[in-house]
């Protein structure tokens, strides 16, 4: 049974101004709303209907770019102005989203046929379609924007590819239904969170090698990295799991909301930022003590899978 939206936010302990703003994808409830993490508060909310679940940030905060699965297409917001300024039609159900570092190209996992589109934002149309494994989800690029990866679910695998040719470079066979896709800032590693195998797999881009394996929780989502440690979405758990990115061993399980999905660390590495998909709020943990740091309540089926933080300063 879903849980009812929490009435207020329940601060925890002092919680630093690592990120402005969060953008949140509220799948149930058709909508984006914006929460302001210095108040804890909802401070804006735009309507976006085909229960939208995917989301990319532009790496200067100007545009947000949400994908609307079950209406096949992709709004992208005026981050500043809180309105979509545009919507671009998808010829499948779009999931997974990433966006070029210089803000030039999207890059959309389509789910069903399966493909990866690339989208010219400056045109604001599909340029180029990339086939690859079947039931692609998450999308992640490398820092410098050069490398692209894909989770390919029912495949089982990823797909590395080289950005500037969009063609594929190796199919690398990894957990069971991965689902998120994480590149380490350096652009050496890769880790996915495989769904059905409750665990992650960590890739060597360059040589396209499994390197590890990292059990976690039930049912993982989706991960980020902060702090030298790694912090996965356990949606059946209810937890997250944090592990040790030399070691690759788990050394903890955060409770968090019921069935945690999206996962986002700021720019600053001190604060994980988890979208809880059934009890409608945003937990906080402080990246260094493992410690809930606030809970903060949004809108219905909130999923932000994918880079949802914007930095205004």
């Amino acid at each position: 049974m879903r849980l009812a939206v929490v009435s207020a936010a329940l601060l925890i302990c002092a919680l630093p101004a690592a990120a402005d703003e969060a953008f949140i994808t509220e799948q149930s409830g058709d909508a984006v709303s914006v929460l302001d993490l210095a108040t804890r508060k909802i401070v804006a909310r735009m309507p976006v209907e085909g229960k939208p679940a995917g989301i990319g940030m532009a790496q200067d905060g100007r545009f947000a770019y949400v994908t609307s699965p079950e209406g096949k297409f992709v709004s992208v917001i005026d981050a500043a102005a809180r309105e979509v300024v545009r919507r671009i039609d998808m010829p499948d159900a779009p999931l997974g989203i990433a966006v070029d570092p210089k803000g030039a190209f999207l890059y959309v996992a389509g789910f069903y046929q399966p493909r990866l589109y690339k989208i010219d934002l400056a045109k604001g149309a599909i340029v180029a379609t990339l086939t690859i494994g079947a039931s692609p989800s998450g999308v992640a690029l490398t820092a410098d924007g050069a490398t692209i990866v894909t989770a390919d679910r029912d495949d089982n695998q990823i797909s590395i590819i080289d950005a500037a040719s969009f063609t594929r470079r190796a199919a690398v066979g990894v957990g069971k239904h991965p689902f998120g896709v994480t590149i380490s800032a350096d652009g050496k590693r890769v880790y996915t969170a495989n769904v059905e195998s409750d665990d992650v797999s960590v890739v060597d881009l360059e040589s396209g090698r499994n390197v590890g394996t990292v059990a976690t929780g039930k049912r993982p989502y989706a991960l980020a990295l902060a702090q030298g440690r790694g912090f996965v979405t356990d949606q059946y758990g209810g937890t997250v799991t944090v592990f040790d990115l030399v070691t690759l061993q788990p050394s903890r399980r955060i409770d968090v909301g019921e069935y945690p999905e999206g996962i986002e660390t700021s720019a600053d590495g001190k604060i994980v930022y988890v979208a809880n998909w059934f009890s409608n709020e945003v937990f906080a943990i402080d990246a260094r003590t493992l410690k809930v740091a606030a809970k903060m309540p949004v809108g219905d089926g909130p999923r932000s899978f994918g880079t949802f933080l914007r930095v205004t300063q």
